[in-house]
């Protein structure tokens, strides 16, 4: 029985146009010192089941990447390559290079470059799912009111909340299956248009996909505000995990105490 290899293809091909940035890609914008691309890669990285790591990247910024990788001592990287036109075309880029090293039925994980909120135990649960069901999709349920609109004016419908998720990533796929989806989707839609993840991908072709519990709050550095919630959360666990802000009741006991007694005084 052959070896079976966890591989992870992070894509980082996103500009900062959203972020306010136009000369630096957002995966590149620094967080304590650290490029936000760097987070994200060192989960997978420091993961005990994630063998290989191949990451796509804005071809332009391709030497910068490497000497980022190499000064934070990556020892998982297996190959760094251009992205393509789309981010779809990239992730392709990144599975075929995966190609050269592993076997079909090896899993591999999809994740965004600026999705730095992932955790090792949800990297865990994917890998698990993946080799379960043969894939997995990571998500989790809605907190508001999901609706549908075509014409972005008039309100189509209101699923019920219950039934409606967030799809994140990691999207987990055996190497073989996800290779072959993308390659008969190009035969038909080789722009990828309104392909918009791996799950949609599999959807439009009638695959069957399964659900993964995801976190709430892994989500993707779009908005600079997001910046803010990424520094918010990294303070968060270097605290141990300590929710700020929980109110000290000690005051209001003694209040209350002093209540009592001026009642039974007054009796």
């Amino acid at each position: 029985m052959s070896f079976m290899k966890n591989v992870a293809v992070i894509f980082a091909g996103g500009t900062g146009t959203r972020m306010g940035v136009k000369d630096v890609p957002k995966q590149f914008l620094e967080v304590n010192g650290k490029p936000i691309i760097i987070y994200t890669i060192e989960y997978f990285e420091r993961h005990p089941m994630i063998d290989e790591i191949y990451v796509v990247c804005i071809e332009s910024w391709l030497d910068y990447l490497n000497f980022q990788l190499k000064k934070f001592g990556f020892k998982k990287i297996a190959a760094v390559v251009p992205g393509g036109k789309t981010g779809q075309d990239s992730i392709y880029i990144g599975l075929k290079e995966a190609e050269k090293n592993c076997s079909k039925d090896d899993v591999v994980l999809i994740h965004d470059g600026v999705r730095p909120f992932i955790t090792e135990d949800l990297i865990t649960r994917n890998i698990e799912d993946t080799r379960k069901y043969g894939n997995s999709i990571t998500c989790t349920g809605c907190n508001e009111t999901f609706i549908t609109s075509k014409n972005g004016l008039d309100v189509d419908s209101v699923p019920i909340r219950r039934e409606s998720f967030n799809a994140q990533a990691p999207q987990g796929f055996k190497l073989g299956e996800i290779i072959e989806a993308h390659e008969q989707m190009r035969k038909v839609n080789p722009d990828y248009v309104d392909v918009i993840d791996s799950c949609t991908l599999y959807t439009m072709q009638g695959r069957r996909t399964y659900l993964t519990e995801g976190v709430r709050g892994n989500t993707k550095i779009t908005n600079p505000v997001d910046i803010y919630i990424f520094k918010a959360w990294l303070e968060f666990k270097k605290n141990g995990g300590a929710v700020q802000g929980i109110p000290s009741l000690e005051e209001f006991y003694a209040f209350q105490e002093e209540e009592a007694k001026q009642k039974k005084l007054k009796k």
